[in-house]
């Protein structure tokens, strides 16, 4: 389903991203972990077209992301091609960016009126299945003012899944939330992953979630990756002493892996 060559990265003088290469199946549910800085959310930022990229190629679906064909001959990408290819992906983001002045409904509805033509009782409909969904069939008419943390993030993963896309992104969507809240967001991620799919890519420091969650581990450092493999690898026997160093200051902090 993504298929990322030589993928380089660089910000200024700044290279965060440097000959990456990974693949991912479709329905595969992936988690990247790592220290701040290591360039896991860049990668997610790529992928949603949010951040263009200095070097390399990646495919979604088949397709070239930031590539077209022209004339027979391969060219960067115009905006009508992201735009394309932009349906396939849905982003859940770390602080919700939920519209403030729009209803929990409208928030749900807005993209598959306006990108896909929906009419409003086919995009209400779907709103009120998602609600259900993620638990929250009782906040439609609310204003985000009204919801806590937890709830607005769930209302943001209702918001991707409007579109129906192939892929969905998740950029540390429980590091803003309070610890008490954390859980409900979870519950709704994990029933994402079991019952659908979706291939999935999960960037957090959740470690033991990440174990639940994934079919695969990414261990990123300095915009490489040091460490792949299943998640009982990766947090019970990792290879690399990298790895082992960073699950180590994890564990100091009090997390379970």
């Amino acid at each position: 389903m993504i298929r990322v060559q030589d993928l380089r990265k660089s910000f200024g003088t700044l290279t965060v991203i440097d000959g990456l290469n990974f693949e991912v199946k479709k329905g595969e549910k992936l988690a990247l972990i790592g220290p701040s800085g290591s360039g896991k959310t860049t990668i997610l930022r790529i992928l949603m077209t949010l951040e263009t990229i200095s070097g390399g190629r990646i495919e979604v679906a088949g397709e070239p992301l930031y590539h077209m064909q022209k004339n027979g001959a391969e060219v960067p990408a115009n905006e009508a091609h992201l735009h394309k290819m932009r349906r396939h992906i849905g982003m859940v983001f770390q602080h919700f960016n939920l519209f403030p002045h729009k209803t929990v409904l409208q928030n749900i509805t807005l993209a598959p009126m306006l990108t896909k033509g929906e009419s409003r009782a086919n995009a209400d409909k779907r709103a009120g299945e998602l609600l259900e969904m993620v638990g929250l069939s009782d906040k439609a008419g609310h204003m985000p003012s009204q919801l806590s943390g937890g709830q607005k993030q769930r209302v943001a993963i209702a918001r991707a899944l409007a579109l129906n896309p192939e892929i969905m992104l998740f950029d540390e969507v429980t590091s803003a939330l309070d610890p008490e809240l954390v859980e409900e967001v979870l519950i709704v991620m994990k029933r994402l992953a079991s019952e659908t799919d979706m291939t999935m890519l999960l960037v957090t420091h959740e470690m033991s979630f990440a174990s639940d969650f994934a079919d695969r581990v990414l261990f990123f450092d300095k915009g490489k990756i040091v460490e792949s493999g299943p998640p009982e690898q990766i947090f019970k026997n990792p290879q690399e002493e990298r790895t082992r160093t960073f699950l180590r200051k994890i564990i100091a902090a009090g997390q379970h892996v």
